[in-house]
This record gives structure tokens, C-alpha cells and sequence, in this order.
């Protein structure tokens, strides 16, 4: 039964479940995928890394509000964050490693302005047993 490999498009014969024509084909395409997997890799933790520096900037007290628009103009995203700490009220911080913060809306003549609320992790913001 003839083949076509995947990598170099040459026909191969061999078993059924073959899937490259040589060691060096399957080698070169399974480089391809790590390196790919590496670079989604890299780039979720350099914003990680972008949101901690953010936070951390702004933070100078220990706890901060800051208008959201600021921290977005310099490259703050939300949506990536290394866990959470949930409070007994319910709210929910979201933490890059030691610096956290929480969505708030805060209502000013009929227009809702969001901000976040900074803060640094606590040793009793441990998970309890």
C-alpha cells in the first residue's frame, strides 16, 4: 500500500499504521509541534509577567485603586492570571503570582466607571485545609 508522508509529500511503502517515510521526517515534524507548543507557552507567561510588573507598579501601598483604562493602555490583560482567592463576601481576586486585583464599578453622575482594586497576597488569603 502506498503513502504520501506528511512532511516531505514523498510515497513510502510499510505498515498500516506508518505514518512518516524515515525517522528523520517524524523527528522533524514533532520538532515542529514542540516548537509551536513553546512559543503559546512564552507568550502566556510574558503577559503574565507584563500583568505582575503592572500591578506591582501601581502598587505602591499594599492595597489601590486604579481607573481600568490605565492599566489597559499599558498592556494589562485580565484574562490571564495564575489562580484566584475567593472571600467570604464572595468576591473574587484574581492573582499574577503575588499581586492581585479585583473588578469594581463604581457609579459617578450616571456613567459607571470600572477600576480595579490592587492588592498583594497575604499569608491569610491561604487556601483553607
Amino acid at each position: 500500500m502506498k503513502k504520501v508522508c506528511p512532511v516531505c509529500n514523498e510515497e513510502f511503502h510499510g505498515r498500516t499504521d506508518k505514518v512518516y517515510c524515515s525517522i528523520s521526517c517524524k523527528s522533524a515534524e514533532h520538532y515542529d509541534k514542540r516548537k509551536e507548543n513553546e512559543a503559546f507557552f512564552y507568550q502566556i507567561d510574558k503577559q503574565l509577567k507584563t500583568n505582575r510588573r503592572l500591578l506591582k507598579k501601581y502598587n505602591r501601598t499594599g492595597m489601590t485603586t486604579l481607573r481600568r483604562e490605565v492599566l489597559h493602555q499599558e498592556g494589562f490583560d485580565p484574562h490571564f492570571f495564575t489562580h484566584y482567592w475567593k472571600t467570604k463576601k464572595g468576591e473574587v481576586y484574581l492573582f499574577c503570582y503575588d499581586f492581585g486585583f479585583l473588578k469594581l464599578k463604581e457609579k459617578v453622575n450616571q456613567e459607571v466607571k470600572e477600576k480595579y482594586l490592587i492588592v498583594e497576597w497575604q499569608s491569610y488569603m491561604k487556601a483553607s485545609s
